[in-house]
């Protein structure tokens, strides 16, 4: 069951597990959920693993370990020759254009899950927490940040392209028009 609890962990990254959601996921009581996740936690530490098992609140979560973070920064926080990724890109777009926008707009627009790709823009510095939702849950708002404006070379949000011209670059063609004539055979 170790094994289950890790993926799960990875699966939820930043938003973690409560042991009530291991318990129903698994089917499994609450001492043998606390158990498990005691079992993974000791299993990381004895084994001086570069991640390790977090008790957050009331929330599980694998997270790196401490003592390795200045290697993360640097990983971060590297030379701006690192070209952004489309995803990231595309993430970025879409935060900009509708900011404030919580992560489940901005996977729903994209058709994919986009945590990692918020995290790593968060890391970067490129976007930040605002506020949280009115939406059930009440989930985080996003928005871009001053770091993203020097990124793209901008001075103010109103410097983006307007999106009226990425809509007629998009737009949809005529696939049964053509600007060619068929000529007279006889010719």
């Amino acid at each position: 069951m170790e094994e289950v609890v890790e993926g799960l962990l990875y699966v939820q990254g930043d938003i973690g597990l409560t042991i009530e959601e291991i318990e129903n996921i698994l089917g499994i009581d609450s001492a043998t959920a606390k158990e498990v996740v005691l079992n993974l936690k000791n299993y990381y530490d004895d084994n001086k693993r570069g991640l390790r098992i977090n008790f957050l609140g009331n929330t599980i979560k694998l997270t790196t370990r401490e003592e390795h973070r200045k290697y993360y920064q640097k990983l971060l926080e590297g030379p701006r020759e690192h070209s952004l990724s489309d995803s990231a890109l595309e993430t970025l777009a879409i935060i900009a254009y509708n900011e404030p926008i919580t992560r489940g707009e901005i996977d729903n627009l994209r058709g994919v899950d986009s945590s990692y790709i918020i995290r790593r823009l968060l890391a970067k510095g490129l976007i930040k927490e605002c506020g949280k939702s009115d939406l059930p849950g009440r989930p985080l708002l996003f928005k871009t940040t001053d770091d993203f404006l020097d990124y793209f070379g901008l001075s103010t949000k109103d410097d983006l392209p307007s999106i009226e011209l990425i809509e007629e670059a998009n737009s949809p063609k005529d696939l049964y028009t053509s600007i060619y004539k068929e000529g007279d055979s006889n010719g």
